[in-house]
This record gives structure tokens, sequence and C-alpha cells, in this order.
């Protein structure tokens, strides 16, 4: 288990209603890699939720609630890799590595 996460409230606040592009690489016991890309608008940030978005279809996905790995994205399209889905001009982007958790 990971040690508790702290929120900066005021920024976590900021985020809130923003459009946020992420890109996420999970990693099997394997090694093989898996890229799978998501966007939506942040409903709400906790520590014991994460980063919860709203999907294009309106399923709920958590993102990461370290806050510093969220940075502004510049104007523009961003196509998606994996369904050729055109983003246009979302306000924040973040990228993660997912590992299986490793065994004591």
């Amino acid at each position: 288990m990971g040690r508790p996460v702290e929120i900066d409230e005021e920024l976590a606040a900021s985020f809130i209603g923003k459009h946020v592009l992420a890109g996420l690489t999970y990693i099997a016991p394997s090694g093989e890699r898996t890229l799978k890309q998501v966007h939506g608008r942040i409903l709400r940030i906790n520590a014991s939720e994460g980063v919860v978005i709203s999907l294009p279809d309106g399923r709920e996905f958590t993102l990461p609630p370290n806050l510093s790995g969220y940075r502004v994205a510049k104007p523009g399209t961003y196509e998606l890799s994996s369904t050729g889905e055109v983003i246009t001009d979302p306000d924040l982007l973040c990228t993660w590595v997912v590992e299986p958790p490793t065994k004591h």
C-alpha cells in the first residue's frame, strides 16, 4: 500500500471542470505494455478516489491524484492513437505508467 497522498486543495479546486487528456501505459507482469488514452471533464479530486473524470460516454474513470503530474495543454488538436478520435484544445495533459504491484 502506498503512502497517503496530500492534495493541494486550491490546485484541485482549479482543476474541477477542466478537460483532461490522459495517456496510460499499463505494464503486465510479463513486461508487455498496453497504451490506453482517455479524456473527459474532471468531476472531483480527493485522496481516496484520485482524480475522477467523466468520459464522453458518461462513465467515470479515475486518474492518479498526484497533481504535479498534470500540465497545461498547448492549444491545438490531439489525435488518440487507439481510436483516431480528435480532441481539440484540452485544458490539461498527463501521462502515467501503471505497473503491477511488487510482491514482498
